[in-house]
Order: structure tokens, then sequence, then C-alpha cells
């Protein structure tokens, strides 16, 4: 019983309050919108900074995509720069580091196909004599085929062009021209003539001369009893990033290099593999170690003059300048190539018309020499 404050006070039990929820009947939206429609100046102004602050937002979000972008090429290009990669083709391997090893090949009919082609780094390829026969030199970094051949005699004119490469001259005898620089031991050479440490063997079932091979496995074991340096000094070529989507610039699906029949040349645009297919008097290029047709990422158009010595050799001016065309991507790009005269040992570069080195695709690089106009 409650004890009352006092006498004639009465004490009373409130009832208990009860508070209902607000009501959501849009009242606050609607005060809102009355707002607006009183000030419709005030709703213009309002709209115009929604919209502009969603432009900037998509302009800002667009700029930091690109930029993002932009990062990632460079970080592409950085880390495809910093792989282990050939110094001739731009492709990562274990031997990068590897002394370069040219190897010259025949290109007499009776010899296709020929052995170890397609696993060669870059190769030269000219005419030995005037209006006939051409001959190849292979030059090896990376990979290491079973077989190479058929070998055949070392030509001066090949003899530049593998000094500048830092390469280890692998051959099969030569024209007295060639021998006389070899033999005043103006570079590391291995002849078959002499065939130190069994580096040059005949294979069964080809008829002689065409029957000449060897491997890398066996010229390396040979350079380095020999006491040949066996690591590549070489400033090597520029190459593009590999995975970034090629620009075509002056379209050019097919190849013609007009050596005198049946050494001449084509080579084909595969749109698929972004390369160039072999074809040489009008037959496919096959490697015999694996029955692939030779495929190249670069082909260099390299226009030469030349002259005829003693009516069986040529004389190919592969130092000096002159006028080139690269193949690649689809496309072709004009410019010049230059080697020092002064100096064999010099590098061989391939120039735009802007004087740039060519960044060439990672891959197999082939140089055909061609006397101008042809």
């Amino acid at each position: 019983m409650a004890i009352p404050l006092c006498n004639h006070c009465v004490t009373t039990r409130l009832p208990r309050r009860r508070f209902a929820p607000p009501r959501n009947d849009g009242s606050f939206l609607k005060r809102i919108l009355k707002f607006f429609k009183r000030n419709r100046k005030l709703l213009f102004s309002f709209l115009a900074l929604v919209l502009f602050a969603a432009f900037l937002f998509l302009i800002l979000a667009k700029e930091r995509n690109m930029s993002f972008s932009f990062l990632g090429i460079l970080e592409q290009k950085a880390e495809e720069e910093n792989k282990n990669v050939s110094p001739l083709s731009g492709l990562p391997c274990d031997n990068y580091k590897q002394r370069p090893i040219a190897v010259m090949l025949a290109n007499d009919e009776a010899a296709r196909p020929l052995s170890g082609l397609s696993g060669a780094d870059m190769v030269f390829e000219m005419q030995v004599v005037e209006d006939s026969i051409t001959r190849l030199m292979a030059v090896f970094v990376c990979n290491s085929p079973i077989e190479i051949g058929s070998i055949r005699s070392a030509r001066h004119d090949f003899i530049p062009l593998a000094m500048g490469l830092d390469a280890i001259y692998a051959h099969w005898g030569g024209s007295h021209f060639a021998l006389d620089k070899l033999k005043a031991k103006i570079m590391d050479n291995i002849d078959a003539m002499t065939n130190p440490y069994d580096s040059f063997f005949r294979k069964l079932g080809i008829s002689a001369p065409h029957n000449g091979f060897s491997s890398i496995f066996r010229l390396t074991n040979s350079a380095e009893k020999l006491g040949y340096r066996l690591e590549n000094g070489l400033d090597g070529y520029q190459h593009q990033i590999q995975n970034l989507k090629p620009k075509i610039q002056n379209p050019a699906e097919e190849i013609k290099i007009n050596y005198a029949y049946p050494w001449n040349v084509e080579w084909e645009y595969n749109v698929e593999n972004n390369s160039y297919l072999r074809w040489r008097g009008g037959r496919a290029e096959i490697d015999r170690n694996n029955g692939e047709q030779i495929e190249a990422k670069s082909i260099v158009v390299m226009y030469a003059k030349s002259r005829p010595l003693e009516g069986q050799y040529n004389d190919v001016d592969v130092e000096g300048g002159g006028d080139i065309v690269v193949y690649q991507n689809g496309g072709k790009i004009k410019g010049r190539w230059k080697k020092d005269k002064n100096n064999l040992k010099s590098k061989l570069y391939f120039l735009d018309e802007q004087g740039r080195e060519i960044k060439f695709v990672p891959g197999q690089i082939w140089v055909e020499i061609i006397e101008p106009g042809k």
C-alpha cells in the first residue's frame, strides 16, 4: 500500500504512455519536392552540379586506367629486358651467354632438306657465284640441334658478318680468299679439313660433298679444347615487347628474293603465327631434323653491290652501307644498313629512315643479301 505524502493527498497511478513509430508517408520527400518546385533555378543548379561531378568522375577514372595501362606496359617492357634472352633472336633461353657459332651451309638442290636450320637464331643468305648458287650461314646461340648440315666451304664475304656477331666460324674448307684470311687467324674458326677433336662427321646415306655434318655439342667441345672463349661479348639487337599486338605498317604479305632459279626465295606471311614461311625454288624449305617448314619472325632484305672474282666466286660489299627493307608483323620498314669498313668486328646495324635502330620481333631473323635492283 502506497503511503501518501500528506494526509489530504491521494496517490494515483498514471497510465503508461505508448509511443507510436513515425509514419513513413513520404512527407520528407514531399517537402523536398515542394521546395525545389518553388525554387526551380536552385533545382537546375543542383542537377547540373550532379552531372558535372559524374562527368568528372568518369574522366578521372579513364585517366587512371590509362595511367595503369601505361605503367603496365613499362613494367612489362622492363620485365622483358631483364630476362635472360638471346642477343640475336631476343628469345629467353638458358644458353643466352653462349658465344654464337656460325655454320656455313649448302644451298644445293642435292643437299635438301638441310638439318638444324630451324634452330638458328639468325641466318644470312647471299650469292657466292654471280647470278647463280647461294649459300647460307646459320648462327646459333640458344638451340643445340642434334645435327647441322650439309656443311660447306667458307667464303670471304661471310667472315666480316660472323666477326660482327663475335661468332666462332665453322666450315668445311673454303675458297682461297677465305682461307687466306682464316689462316692469318683474324677470327676463331673450326675447319672440317683438319677436323679438330672430331668436330665433324660424314653422314651415311648422303652422297659427298653434301654429307658433311656436325652438332652444337661437337663444335662447342672442339672450341673449348682449342682454347676459344665460349662466353659472348656481343652487342646484340633490340627487340619489341613480345606480347603486344603488332601494329602493321605498309602491309606486305609476300616477299620475293630474286636469286637465280632454283635458289629464288619467297616468304609468305602467316597471320595466325605472325611469322613468315620460307619457300625456295617453289618448294617449302623443310628442316630435316623435325620435318617442319622454316618459319622466321623478321626478314631483312639487305641490298649490297657485288662483282665476280676469278669467274667462280663473288665479292659482295658487306661493309659500308646500303638500303634495307625489313619485313615483320605483316608490314615493311624501309631504312639503311651500316657496318664500319675499318673494323671487321663492328656490328652490322639495321636502321630506320630516322636513323634509329630497328627493333625486331623476338624470334628467328633472316638476312637476305641481294644485288640492288633485283
